[in-house]
């Protein structure tokens, strides 16, 4: 018996040594076989085996061919040339060429399988990719035969960009590729009775990469795994496996429960139609998975999977999840610290979002008072200054200069300024009436109550802020008497005009009230364009002007300064305050 194996050993080592040096002969010499189509004006016989592919021929030159049947057939037939279908006995008959031009006709026999008389090659094979293949004829060695044609499909292997070559039926492929996959026929050309016949042949061909001689491996679960369940609850149980692709053998991927830690005592589990994909090109996924009902909860479960090769195994334990409750009152006690949270942030920025609401949103309602101006200008100019007595000084920086007297001192820059244009767009070219604190109250009066009374009496108060402004007092006190008048009523507009934004960067000496601060952040503001004349349309001045109060209060002639401090205006003051 040792003997008999070692001969069989020594047949198969002599067998992959001298098959190769043959094939490679072949494909060396890549010998191609010079192809002729099926000629015009002739009669050709087919013949087919029932049950087997069975592909209708095409001509060179004609581009397309479509083979209709003739006689006394139930079923008129029509294919085209290519056309594919599985032989049966009603396809046998006569066909003739319905776009030939000519005529060419076949005749095609459909012969059972069992009467052909001889054991043929299998109608399918199995190629491994990078390799050599042989495809056989099926049935060249039962018969005579005068010549064989391969084909691909309906293409002439001969003739395909690809090493192969044809000898004694058979095609040899030097080198398969995974694209060699697909249906091959070979036409055996015999003589019976004095009649040639083409006798074709199907082979279907897979390619495929060599199988890697393993046992099925279990991805997940892991060796030990333990899965959280929740209790009265179903529970499903996945096991992904990975295993080599097989010839004609699936793995098998199985779930059993058993008792007690008793690898014996196993109950094989209904598990659905495996679900399955190919993840590289020698291996495929298994996935099987099992609902696992809640009277089952406490038990062991094992994932077997098998192939071929051997199997594997992997068991699972369960345990109780603890499910975290939360309280019934989560949801209120949300909501309570949320609105507790947005309170807070009211109460903080309260004075901001005041501010906010009355500069954009109700200074266009008025209580019926009877303003005098339109616009109190506050600004500080760069003329010397000259201090008064008192707890404040008033000087020719801020706006108490006249026009008379900016007009006058360096005529040529001093109609660039801010506090020149301004006045000047506002009564002159727009018409409204200004208060400025030099030219339209009297001298000798208590400084703040002549500051109040003219914000007090005006529908809007302009603030030309620059770093002079924000380091004079006296301006500073202006802004902030606005800023209280705004927060009290609701009639004034406020707004800032930058001269230079660089000026809210320095930080002022003394520094600024914290009342003032807050509202520089938040209050309407704008920039001034410096080198813009006031006749052009920009877009300050465009702006400007959609900021103006919407009614001009009636024009009054005056000559001379006007008296703001009348004795009524001392006595609505006292009211005011």
């Amino acid at each position: 018996m040792t003997e008999r194996r070692g001969m069989q050993i020594t047949n198969i080592f002599l067998f992959f040594l001298i098959f190769p040096i043959s094939l490679e002969g072949c494909c060396e010499g890549n010998h191609k076989k010079k192809t002729t189509g099926l000629q015009q004006n002739i009669h050709q016989h087919y013949r087919a085996v029932e049950g087997e592919m069975f592909m209708m021929p095409c001509l060179k030159s004609v581009s397309q061919v479509v083979w209709s049947s003739t006689g006394e057939q139930n079923e008129r037939l029509s294919f085209d040339c290519g056309s594919k279908f599985l032989a049966e006995a009603k396809h046998s008959g006569n066909y003739t060429c319905l776009t030939c031009g000519s005529k060419l006709s076949l005749h095609l026999q459909v012969v059972e399988k069992n009467s052909l008389g001889c054991q043929s090659e299998e109608s399918s094979v199995i190629l491994f990719i990078s390799r050599g293949g042989v495809i056989y004829c099926p049935g060249f060695n039962c018969s005579d035969n005068t010549d064989v044609i391969w084909y691909k499909d309906n293409k002439y292997v001969s003739e395909q960009p690809r090493h192969s070559c044809e000898e004694n039926g058979q095609l040899h492929l030097c080198q398969v590729k995974e694209k060699d996959t697909g249906q091959y026929f070979c036409d055996r050309k015999i003589i019976e009775q004095g009649v040639r016949w083409v006798f074709k042949r199907a082979v279907h061909v897979t390619a495929m990469f060599n199988v890697s001689r393993s046992t099925p491996t279990i991805v997940y679960p892991t060796v030990n795994t333990t899965e959280e369940v929740e209790l009265g609850q179903s529970h499903t149980l996945e096991c992904v496996v990975h295993s080599p692709i097989e010839l004609k053998v699936v793995a098998v991927v199985q779930w059993y429960m058993h008792h007690g830690g008793n690898m014996e005592n196993m109950t094989l589990l209904h598990m659905k139609e495996q679900r399955m994909k190919k993840v590289t090109h020698a291996f495929l996924e298994v996935t099987g998975r099992v609902v696992v009902t809640p009277q089952h909860l406490n038990h062991r479960y094992t994932c077997i999977a098998s192939n071929s090769f051997g199997k594997t195994n992997v068991t699972i334990q369960l345990k109780k999840k603890m499910k975290v409750i939360l309280p019934s009152l989560g949801g209120p006690i949300v909501c309570l610290l949320l609105v507790a949270g947005l309170g807070i942030i009211l109460h903080i920025k309260w004075l901001e979002v005041k501010l906010i609401y009355r500069s954009h949103f109700q200074h266009g309602k008025h209580n019926g008072d009877e303003k005098e101006f339109d616009v109190f200008l506050s600004y500080v100019g760069s003329l010397p200054s000259a201090e008064v007595e008192g707890g404040f000084t008033i000087s020719s920086k801020e706006a108490c200069l006249s026009s008379m007297d900016l007009l006058n001192s360096e005529e040529g820059k001093a109609t660039q300024r801010p506090e020149v244009q301004l006045p000047q767009v506002l009564e002159d070219q727009w018409g409204y009436r200004l208060c400025l604190l030099e030219r339209d109250v009297l001298p000798g009066g208590a400084y703040t109550n002549d500051v109040v009374l003219a914000i007090h009496r005006s529908q809007m108060l302009i603030c030309l802020l620059s770093a002079d402004y924000l380091s004079n007092n006296n301006a500073v006190f202006v802004l902030e008497s606005g800023v209280q008048a705004l927060l009290q009523n609701s009639t004034l507009k406020l707004l800032l005009i930058w001269t230079s934004r660089a000026s809210s960067l320095i930080q002022p000496d003394p520094p600024l009230p914290t009342l003032v601060q807050r509202a520089l952040k938040v209050l309407p503001s704008m920039d001034w364009t410096s080198g813009k004349t006031a006749g052009v349309s920009s877009n300050f001045w465009r702006s400007l002007r959609e900021a103006m109060p919407n009614h001009r209060v009636s024009d009054v002639s005056h000559a001379g300064p006007l008296d703001c401090l009348t004795k009524t205006s001392v006595t609505e003051f006292s009211e005011f305050v």
